[in-house]
């Protein structure tokens, strides 16, 4: 019956254990079915025009729809099954065809005409203000004003793109789950640390086999590539990363071709260059060539150091690398330098006291308190749900956290928001969202114990987590994380700063036995080693968002070939090694090209993000990292704004100024 399919009413507690796949298509039918009787309504309402009857009626228009394929979407992220991924698919091209053809519908522009030419209208000022224009500006920027063939070119687009990309992340995951490896002999082993011979050990067992078991899941690949002394496991291992999804059956290589071919005729039919400059039109770079300036100028700014870098690890290997080799040696080389193993870090870092110590730091900057709440329903085990409480007792809002790696989950880390509250009363709703991640999970009888860099996940995420959580806006479109995307990484990116920092660490960072902090000499080599091949790390980031550029603004099929090969190139100016020729890499990039836009055109977000975080956090180290003044400011000037006012504006807001690059460079080592 309707009545009890889960997904047609909005909870605050999501009935994630009674969503089953034979739910999905009965209701997302049914609510398609009611947003276009809402949009047909809104159309044609005689009344006189007005905000409510036509900018906040048309955000209701898709409210429950929104919020069902957002758990639909989330259950096929992390629990997927063969008949969950047949109702998802099922799904997708008509859900995309309907948001398609909002802005293409001829009844509903008039409609919005109409409202803009109004008194009231005019008369906007503030968010308000805001909405309009940006409401606007996006109906122009999907094909509102396109002929009759236009439009539809343009509907039949969306919907291909959606199928194209969906079936791209399918195939990342397939192809992921397809490898293993299973070593038998014991010597082989050599290198690897307890920790990921254990996980390995454990690996086996699950699956019945015998011998220690290997996967292309982080927690796995990383230790593997980066302490393992067998060489030629080691080239198995990276060459069947560096080539998945790239081949039958999961073969993403034309994929991407065609992903790109119809971002670029989107892009043209609108009336736009290219790809990148449709996507960032209403983002801080605005056009792709102002996104690509910045990172040619830090690769500029960064080759030098690049180079002697390389230098300096060749000489230390004293062979020529492989590609597979590089992370080896320069683990080897950071030992050397600073006497600095991260391995001697995990039993300092649980993921339970990492998640409390986290919760503490962000009371004491925000007067606010994360408290676990037993008894809601989930999709696994693993799941934790809590509560976020103002300190005046307002209920701020819900989140999940599923931390670990399972094969019916995809691969990284992220945030993702199921209720955007709105802020229009004296207590105002309540949002709720998720935070994941691929973290080491626990092995035997220990805990979790992660590597710092896991830690900066688990800090990055609760960041967005944050943005969602803490939005105080009265338009749910402009609320949240729901800014530019060249904006939306700050609140992330500025959460890490406080893993390096001791007054931090020390509220979690405690041996898992032994309750003891971090000793001070360990947490000097830490600090010591942090920039090691920073270069490195940044030109990695860099090729990444030159790459994303590139296939978006300047590449053509004709003159440069197979994206896959033509990405290569590009990228091999960014890798201390040689790329080896198979390299396809971006054919598994789902960032890239696991959604219609994604961060497709906006890699370069994650550096312009690091530039804004590292100047943001120069406040914190003149007041203290604790600072309850700073972090009110923080919280009231960005955090709880969303989008109600320009990302530059609001920067400025918090900051007193533009930002300053040099910031990012000092941190990184690369300030000469």
């Amino acid at each position: 019956m309707a009545a009890d399919n889960p997904l047609l009413h909005i909870d605050f507690e999501i009935p994630f254990d009674r969503v089953r796949a034979e739910h999905v298509e009965p209701a997302i039918t049914e609510l398609l079915r009611d947003a276009e009787r809402k949009l047909e309504a809104l159309a044609a309402d005689t009344a006189d025009r007005s905000f409510q009857n036509t900018l906040i009626a048309l955000e209701k228009v898709t409210e429950r729809l929104a919020y069902a394929m957002s758990v639909v979407t989330h259950i096929e992220a992390v629990a997927t099954s063969p008949q969950m991924r047949a109702a998802y698919n099922a799904v997708q091209a008509p859900v995309s065809a309907f948001y398609s053809g909002i802005p293409l519908h001829e009844g509903l522009w008039k409609a919005m005409q109409a409202y803009a030419a109004t008194l009231e209208a005019h008369e906007l000022t503030g968010i308000h203000r805001r909405f309009l224009t940006k409401t606007m500006d996006a109906f122009r920027r999907h094909g509102a004003e396109l002929d009759a063939i236009g439009k539809l070119r343009m509907a039949e687009i969306d919907v291909e793109l959606s199928k194209l990309t969906t079936k791209f992340s399918e195939n990342v995951l397939d192809a992921t789950n397809a490898f293993e490896l299973v070593i038998d002999d014991e010597s082989k082993l050599a290198g690897l640390p307890p920790t990921a011979v254990a996980a390995a050990r454990q690996s086996a067992e699950e699956k019945g086999k015998i011998g220690w078991r290997f996967t292309l899941q982080s927690p796995s690949y990383g230790p593997l590539m980066t302490y393992l002394d067998d060489s030629e496991i080691r080239r198995q291992v990276y060459l069947a990363y560096a080539r998945r999804a790239s081949a039958e059956p999961f073969d993403n290589r034309d994929r991407v071709a065609e992903i790109i071919r119809l971002r670029g005729e989107k892009a043209r039919l609108l009336g736009f260059e290219n790809f990148a400059d449709l996507v960032l039109n209403d983002r801080m770079a605005h056009q792709g060539i102002h996104a690509m300036a910045f990172l040619q100028d830090l690769k500029k700014k960064t080759e030098d150091a690049f180079h002697r870098e390389n230098l300096s690890l060749l000489q230390f290997a004293g062979r020529d690398l492989k590609a597979w080799d590089i992370g080896y040696y320069a683990e080897k080389q950071r030992e050397a330098l600073y006497d600095f193993d991260e391995e001697e870090l995990r039993p300092y870092f649980s993921t339970a006291r990492v998640v409390a110590g986290m919760f503490d730091i962000v009371k004491r900057l925000y007067g606010i308190f994360v408290v676990e709440r037993a008894g809601a329903p989930i999709w696994h085990p693993d799941v934790r749900y809590y509560y976020i409480h103002d300190e005046n007792g307002d209920l701020l809002g819900a989140f999940y956290a599923d931390w670990y790696p399972r094969e019916a989950k995809r691969g990284g880390a992220w945030m993702d928001a199921f209720i955007t509250g709105v802020a229009t009363s004296l207590h105002p709703d309540p949002h709720v969202g998720t935070i994941c991640g691929n973290l080491t999970p626990p092995v035997g009888d220990k805990p979790a114990l992660l590597t710092h860099r896991e830690v900066e996940t688990i800090f990055h995420e609760f960041g967005h987590l944050l943005h969602h959580s803490l939005s105080r806006v009265d338009i749910k479109s402009l609320a949240g994380t729901n800014v530019a995307w060249d904006f939306v990484e700050l609140p992330s990116q500025i959460m890490e700063n406080w893993c390096w920092e001791r007054e931090a660490l020390d509220l979690f960072a405690l041996h898992y036995t032994t309750g003891e902090p971090i000793p001070e000499e360990l947490f000097q080599k830490l600090k010591r080693a942090k920039n090691f091949r920073g270069a490195n790390n940044q030109m990695r980031q860099l090729g990444f968002g030159i790459v994303d550029l590139a296939l978006h603004v300047e590449y053509s099929p004709e003159r440069d070939g197979g994206a896959i090969d033509y990405s290569r190139n590009l990228l091999q100016q960014f890798s201390a090694a040689p790329l080896p020729p198979d390299h396809a890499l971006i054919a598994s990039f789902t960032h890239l090209f696991g959604s219609p836009v994604g961060y497709g055109a906006g890699y370069y977000s994650y550096k312009w993000a690091e530039v804004l975080d590292a100047d943001a956090f120069t406040r914190f180290r003149e007041e203290g990292i604790f600072s309850r003044r700073v972090g009110t400011q923080l919280r009231e000037q960005i955090l709880s704004r969303g989008d109600s006012e320009d990302p530059a504006v609001l920067y400025r807001g918090f900051m007193g100024r533009d930002p300053d690059l040099s910031a990012l460079l000092e941190r990184s080592g690369l300030l000469s």
